[in-house]
């Protein structure tokens, strides 16, 4: 992802030849793209972002056809790639060009023929999508590259001034695999969108289970890593899960009946079980479905089926996370190439925490096979390190939530939940994990109904370990969300802190939580009750909240406008010649206008960070109007709701209308409150999840940091923070620290890291702009960083 390259990477001191110009910067150079190994959904973005961006620096690109085989084959298997040659790519899944596990590159004889098919056109850049194993063929054709041209051009294969011209090969790989065991990235093309189609398949399941009060074992990929597995565990609160890179103990028969037996005694009427395809015991023994189903029936004689998901997995059309991910990853991969010189290793551009990162692919690939060596090796504990950090942080909550019961000794304290402002998906998944990992604690858990609102008039009950049970699949919000701030009620809010005995309050919602977070803070002075810790946690479809890149809900909102997108332009697409103008929701943030745009292939993103005027409208109307001359007659474009006052959604439309006439006719939708609806996507119940955990993980120190013979007095400004995701981490923040940050009059904070990504929007769009090169990725070093363990929870 290239999220360096355009704006949060670490400043590298300026190239002694001055600043590049990006649109130059491949002249008389040529790319050449390729997929290899097993398919994963969001390599045609991948391949769309490399060809677009390649063409954009006035390099020649080449797609070259069923992978490392059309490498060997040549002749029509390599061919140049145009602009319209991409086009309805982005949406499809599985890969255009065609992958092949190929035998014949594996030998010298191989990659003798796949060098000379290369050095003929004139290929020097090679961009490979793909696993692993493809990424470890590409780096030994690298090291091999000079011993193969000399004996090519020894048997006259070619000649000297060929082999003077292509004299070294630059090789740069993006990780394409739905299992995401590629250590050094935290998320691989295709893992959100197999996760997409994971859940959509427990959320099915669970329907029929709970109708018969049926136990399911479902099997899903993963024969080395136990990713899949997990997120699934977390996102939909399995009863169990098998993941082979953390086996079970030896008595895990009887821990594994006694937990769903307490399951069905705290009235749920389902079991679920999620077992990775590769799961093994201690001694190294597979853990097979229908072993643990025929265990289930013996000793409990409960009714189970067992379900293998299959290829289903890898099929489908890309989320939006991977669509976006594989295009920026696809930028930073055309530049990783063209700056490339014979020193740089072959490396692997990739993601870490919201950064992009360029790594060393062999030191990627030896820490990926050191972690099969560890478990081949019984190591296991090795193994759940060198997956990283972020893995050992969903294994820990994961164990948390399932495997801990909540203890006989209680803390004494009582910590109150609510949500606040308008409802988001994944906003019940936060609550659930507050609630489950609060009893953990010991504490007593208060449920407020109906935000600040529901505080100040006692809507508050205590919540329970079960009440919660199957909330994590859920949207909206069970609890109840209102706008209303609290200033206006501090009176008979403190009365009620005072009478429920409240002494920490997690407020889970959007830009009135931070706000009302605010005010609570300034009341202390006057109520002495308000002076408890408080933990705002962001969410909020607009993902306008300062303090976090990401805010619970704004994926499932993107997701929804980005699949609303895919059926607009396909109607589009029928009809030809037609111009769709999109309204999407976020007051005056354009994340969701912008993120959307980038993953389904607008033309224009229209947002109010960007201010624009008629010229530029003008300009985008003759943009249309050219493109309607090509094989492409189609246009989509987005607009934020509150980008401007004056240029409304119908004033364009109209606009578009008129200057369009005889070229293109416009339709215009106006998505509204779709977008805050519908079941969440995984990565908003596994976020929602993960940043419950945290937020009570923080409160309970905070409490006991405050305590002060029996009674609880924070007033200091580190005892109210909001938790965010920044760039690589979860970190807590000082709500006062962030009013400074924040532009109040429009609710947004005021830097906003996305509007870095705005360029390849652009780009992408056939927009000839520049490129901000002036903060770059540089190459980092994996074996340093892998080992750091995760702040425990």
């Amino acid at each position: 992802m290239n999220w360096n390259r355009l704006g949060t990477g670490r400043k590298m001191p300026p190239s002694p030849a001055g600043p590049q110009h990006t649109e130059t910067l491949g002249v008389g150079k040529a790319i050449a793209v390729l997929t290899s190994g097993g398919d994963a959904q969001g390599m045609n973005a991948a391949v769309r972002a490399v060809v677009r961006v390649g063409i954009y620096t006035g390099a020649k690109v080449f797609f070259v056809c069923e992978g490392y085989q059309g490498l060997v084959d040549g002749g029509d298997h390599i061919r140049e790639a145009t602009w319209e040659s991409v086009s309805m790519m982005l949406q499809l899944g599985g890969t255009v060009i065609g992958s092949a596990r190929c035998q014949d590159f594996r030998t010298r004889e191989g990659r003798l023929r796949a060098a000379r098919n290369l050095v003929k056109r004139g290929i020097t850049n090679l961009c490979v999508i793909g696993g692993d194993g493809s990424l470890t063929g590409a780096d030994t054709f690298r090291a091999e590259w000079g011993g193969l041209l000399a004996e090519l051009l020894k048997t006259g294969g070619i000649t000297a001034e060929e082999a003077q011209r292509s004299s070294h090969l630059n090789i740069v790989g993006m990780v394409g695999s739905i299992d995401n065991d590629f250590c050094g990235t935290d998320m691989t093309i295709g893992t959100d969108s197999a996760l997409h189609r994971i859940m959509e398949i427990v959320d099915a399941i669970t329907t029929t289970a709970q109708s018969h009060q049926r136990t399911f074992v479902l099997e899903v990929m993963g024969r080395h890593c136990g990713y899949l597995a997990l997120i699934t565990a977390l996102a939909c609160g399995a009863d169990w899960v098998f993941i082979p890179e953390s086996p079970p103990e030896d008595d895990w028969e009887e821990h594994l009946c006694r937990r769903l037996t307490e399951t069905r005694d705290g009235g749920s009427r389902l079991n679920i079980i999620i077992v990775a395809e590769g799961a093994i015991d201690k001694h190294g023994k597979a853990i097979t479905s229908d072993e643990i189903k025929a265990l289930v029936v013996k000793r409990l004689g409960y009714d189970t089926r067992v379900t293998i998901l299959g290829h289903v997995q890898r099929g489908g059309t890309p989320s939006a996370f991977d669509r976006i991910l594989a295009s920026r990853m696809g930028v930073e991969a055309v530049m990783a190439l063209l700056e490339g010189t014979p020193e740089t290793p072959a490396c692997v551009v990739s993601l870490s925490g919201n950064q992009a990162v360029r790594l060393p692919l062999m030191e990627c690939v030896q820490v990926t096979k050191d972690v099969t060596t560890a478990m081949n090796e019984g190591r296991f504990e090795d193994a759940l390190k060198l997956r990283g950090r972020s893995f050992q942080n969903n294994w820990n909550v994961y164990k948390l939530l399932a495997h801990i019961r909540p203890p006989a000794t209680k803390s004494g304290y009582t910590v109150a939940v609510m949500n606040v402002g308008a409802p988001a998906a994944g906003m019940n998944a936060a609550v659930r994990s507050t609630v489950r990992i609060g009893l953990i604690h010991g504490h007593r858990m208060l449920a407020v109904h109906d935000g600040f609102e529901g505080l100040a008039f006692g809507m508050v009950e205590e919540i329970g370990w079960n009440t919660v049970g199957s909330w994590t699949g859920l949207g909206g919000s069970k609890l109840g969300t209102k706008r209303t701030l609290p200033k206006k009620h501090f009176e008979e809010i403190s009365a009620n802190i005072s009478k429920f005995g409240i002494h920490g309050l997690i407020i889970i919602g959007g830009f009135e939580a931070f706000t009302g977070g605010l005010e609570l803070v300034e009341g202390r002075a006057r109520f002495e009750e308000l002076c408890i810790p408080l933990c705002i946690v962001p969410a909020t479809v607009s993902n306008n909240v300062p303090g976090s890149d990401f805010s619970i809900g704004a994926d499932t909102a993107l997701n929804t406008i980005t699949t609303t997108c895919d059926l607009i332009k396909q109607s589009a697409a029928g009809t030809k010649r037609r111009v769709f103008i999109i309204e999407t929701m976020g007051g005056f943030c354009g994340y969701l206008a912008t993120m959307a745009g980038l993953a389904a292939g607008a033309d224009a993103a229209y947002i109010f960070e960007e201010p624009f005027s008629s010229r530029d409208l003008q300009a985008n109307v003759d943009h249309l109007t050219e493109k309607m001359k090509t094989t492409v007659k189609r246009g989509l474009v987005l607009r934020n709701e509150r980008c401007n006052e004056n240029y409304t959604t119908d004033f364009i439309y109209n606009l578009y209308c008129e200057e369009g006439k005889g070229i293109f006719d416009c339709r215009k939708n106006v998505l509204g409150h779709m977008q805050q609806g519908g079941s969440p996507t995984p990565f908003d119940r596994n976020f929602g999840t993960k940043m419950g955990a945290k937020a009570v993980a923080w409160i309970t120190g905070k409490i006991k940091e405050c305590s002060r013979h029996g009674r609880i007095f924070a007033n200091t400004a580190d005892s109210a923070c909001l938790l965010g995701m920044r760039k690589r981490s979860l970190v807590f923040q000082p709500i006062a620290e962030l009013r400074q940050q924040t532009d109040f009059e429009h609710r947004i904070p005021k830097e906003q890291w996305w509007l870095k990504l705005r360029p390849i929007l652009k780009i992408l769009a056939k927009y000839n702009i520049e490129l901000d090169t002036s903060e770059t990725a540089h190459l980092e070093h994996l074996t340093r960083k892998v080992l750091v363990p995760e702040a425990t929870l």
